[in-house]
């Protein structure tokens, strides 16, 4: 059964990836990107071997969501799956199911901070980052093929606000909901809650270790991480479209400040598409 650890693109899902990771495939919690290949991502081009779909189409692969996931399930092991598509569907075909899920995390972070992120990744402006954040089509296909070919396969993500939703509301699989904000400033705090969730819904009974949470913590830092990028570089890093060299992945972290960062223009607008989503998640 899958367990997904799920949110908006540039929202904190590496990081808890990195912590995850950390605490169920290493012996004491410290983070080693080698295990990082426990928690893969889906979609992939990989799970869709064997089924017949045009890749020039890139919605193809959605008829068969449900099959290729289906397939991994074959075993009855617990996996986790890292994803950035909306619990939704495409032509109706779904993108998961109860059959194939056993629980998600969501990580979801100010939208404002955010598109901070979106624009270093993908190299933006503010028009068009503001135009990807509020796009509810919006897609992402191949979004690594300047790392390595077929790393990922089209994700509906849609906008940052339906992207949210569509895993809060439904009510298939147990979902939590962590602000990506609480894990930054109450890391430890909030990976005990995730890891008291996780082992709730796939039935492990074990105590939990305090220990190999502190040691995840302290080795998944965002100055140890980028430190780690700096000297070593890290796998799932994109390079530039303009002269092939690499984005650093761990860019700004908690000095990604919205407030300091982004001009009145483009903070006016996302206050007033995302104000009732903000006071919500926001409301301090």
């Amino acid at each position: 059964m899958i367990f997904w650890i799920s949110s908006y693109p540039k929202s904190g899902n590496t990081w808890l990836r990195f912590l995850i990771s950390s605490y169920y495939y290493t012996k004491e919690g410290f983070f080693d990107e080698r295990v990082l290949k426990y928690i893969d991502q889906f979609p992939q081009k990989i799970f869709f071997k064997g089924f017949d779909y045009d890749p020039k189409i890139p919605t193809d692969t959605t008829r068969f969501w449900i099959k290729a996931q289906e397939k991994i399930n074959q075993d009855k092991k617990i996996r986790f799956f890292k994803t950035h598509n909306i619990y939704g569907s495409v032509n109706n075909f779904h993108f998961t199911n109860r059959e194939n899920s056993i629980g998600c995390v969501y990580v979801v972070r100010d939208p404002r901070n955010v598109i901070t992120s979106l624009k270093n990744f993908y190299e933006m402006n503010d028009n068009q980052a503001f135009k990807f954040i509020t796009s509810k089509s919006k897609y992402i296909y191949d979004v690594h093929k300047f790392v390595e070919d077929g790393y990922s396969d089209f994700q509906l993500i849609s906008s940052w606000e339906a992207n949210y939703e569509s895993w809060k509301s439904q009510k298939r699989i147990p979902v939590k909901i962590i602000r990506y904000e609480d894990l930054l400033n109450q890391t430890y705090v909030v990976l005990n809650d995730v890891i008291t969730f996780i082992n709730k819904v796939t039935g492990v009974k074990e105590k939990i270790s305090k220990n190999k949470i502190k040691n995840a913590v302290s080795s998944t830092s965002f100055h140890k991480l980028k430190e780690k990028e700096k000297n070593e570089g890290f796998s799932e890093a994109p390079k530039s479209r303009v002269d092939d060299s690499k984005i650093p992945f761990f860019n700004l972290g908690p000095k990604n400040d919205w407030k300091k960062i982004l001009n009145d223009d483009l903070k006016n607008k996302l206050n007033e598409v995302f104000k009732k989503k903000l006071e919500e998640l926001y409301p301090e």
